[in-house]
């Protein structure tokens, strides 16, 4: 598929590498059903916090279990493709479980980003981020622009077309 495209495994040693030679790694992580411009802002936030952006992408079976079964609308092949494609992004390991806790474990990022719908609090890792000595960025996000308001705009579109 792609070369970023990396299983935690694979990532952890090029981490180390990265890291000897003094490069701050940043890890975000979601669905990212549909891609849209908040995404790509998101991202350009959160790779400008550090010099190599990976991120955690929901597996197929881990978005129903967030999103419910008619989610995801975009294979997690193709989603990884997708932002793979991105300038900002230079990994992307594809995640199973309900939350990325053990793959953020596994990386140890630097930075863990998220965006502003979260709290601290319910940050998935954030405590084992900063107990590492790392920090936790909340980004703020674009308004107007999500995934679930893309969503809505197609379903009144075809509504408005089948009513004509």
């Amino acid at each position: 598929m792609t070369a970023k495209l990396k299983t935690s495994g694979e990532l952890v040693p090029i981490l180390k590498k990265l890291r000897r030679s003094g490069k701050k790694v940043v890890f975000t992580n979601g669905c990212f059903d549909l891609l849209h411009s908040g995404h790509v802002r998101y991202l350009r936030e959160a790779k400008a916090a550090g010099d190599v952006l990976i991120i955690g992408l929901n597996s197929d079976r881990s978005v129903r279990g967030l999103k419910g079964p008619g989610r995801p609308l975009v294979p997690e092949g193709e989603r990884a493709e997708l932002l793979a494609a991105l300038e900002m992004v230079d990994y992307v390991v594809i995640f199973d479980r309900p939350t990325p806790r053990e793959l953020i474990a596994a990386i140890a990022p630097d930075i863990l980003v998220k965006g502003g719908d979260w709290k601290r609090d319910r940050i998935a890792g954030a405590d084992e981020v900063e107990a590492a000595g790392g920090r936790v960025l909340i980004v703020p996000l674009v308004p107007g622009r999500s995934t679930s308001r893309l969503l809505e705009k197609i379903v009144e579109g075809a509504r408005s077309r089948v009513e004509i």
